[in-house]
């Protein structure tokens, strides 16, 4: 999660967690579960309770007390992809959501019925996901392939039904700032090299400024980018760049203006949408 500052009560419960990225999953599960709380929620999750377990629902209600807007800017991400995705999805039917995390998108949105989802992410995660959701039926269908995104893995992909020819669209929430410089050139170029025409992908990135922040989740982010127009358009993309309180001010969930991108030293996130 993003912030500047976080309470010490915030570091003793993470002490349980041996390795926070596979948590953060947990953690965003825990986010959902107080967004569809809210009378005035953007989305439902009703299956994001059975993901999250005590530790990250702790982490959430001390972030809640801080009152930074954190929250609503994770919630506000969620409904920035899922809206993507619904609109996509109206005329293509293949969809790759790499670090799938436990978010069941596949069952939670009303998708055509016709789409193909594959959801890649590390084993434990993709495991701790079918144990909750068992036998249940997805809007759509549904695929999962472990993976590690520093490895070989389109194909995995190809290997499950992908079709590099047909138009496809990449999600991809909350991976990017895990990654290296280079892993993430690598991993665009990827997609573009395996998008047919026609296809469209959405990622969230950061500033290099805001990997200096003193969030919990900072000492495991590995990237940030001041052009985030020029990473996508160097490889082929054509780009649209929001930051979230643009999008928020449609939901009136983030009460503070974003500062002109031409002020320097300022933290950052991006949120992009890219065609071929």
């Amino acid at each position: 999660m993003e912030s500047q500052s976080d309470q010490p009560e915030s570091a003793k419960i993470l002490e349980g967690v041996p390795d926070f990225v596979p948590f953060s999953a947990e953690l965003m599960a825990a986010i959902r579960v107080w967004e569809t709380s809210r009378p005035d929620r953007l989305f439902e999750d009703t299956f994001a309770a059975q993901f999250a377990g005590p530790l990250a629902l702790n982490l959430v209600a001390e972030r809640e007390k801080k009152a930074d807007g954190v929250l609503d800017l994770l919630a506000l991400r969620t409904r920035f992809f899922d809206d993507f995705l619904l609109a996509a999805t109206a005329s293509i039917q293949q969809v790759v959501i790499l670090a799938a995390g436990l978010d069941a998108r596949a069952f939670r949105l009303p998708l055509p019925a016709e789409t193909q989802i594959y959801e890649l992410d590390q084993p434990a995660v993709l495991a701790k996901k079918q144990q909750v959701l068992g036998q249940t039926q997805a809007q759509c269908h549904r695929q999962t392939i472990s993976v590690d995104f520093t490895q070989p893995w389109v194909g995995l992909l190809i290997d499950q039904g992908y079709q590099p020819d047909v138009p496809s669209v990449w999600i991809m929430e909350g991976l990017l700032m895990y990654l290296t410089t280079a892993e993430v050139r690598e991993l665009l170029q990827t997609i573009w090299q395996n998008a047919a025409m026609g296809s469209c992908c959405a990622a969230d990135l950061l500033n290099v400024k805001a990997l200096a922040s003193e969030d919990l989740a900072a000492a495991y982010w590995r990237s940030g980018f001041d052009d985030p127009e020029g990473l996508f358009t160097s490889i082929g993309w054509a780009v649209e760049v929001l930051q979230p309180q643009e999008f928020g001010v449609s939901f009136g969930r983030i009460p503070y203006a974003v500062p002109p991108r031409e002020v320097v030293d300022v933290p950052r996130s991006f949120w992009v949408k890219a065609k071929k």
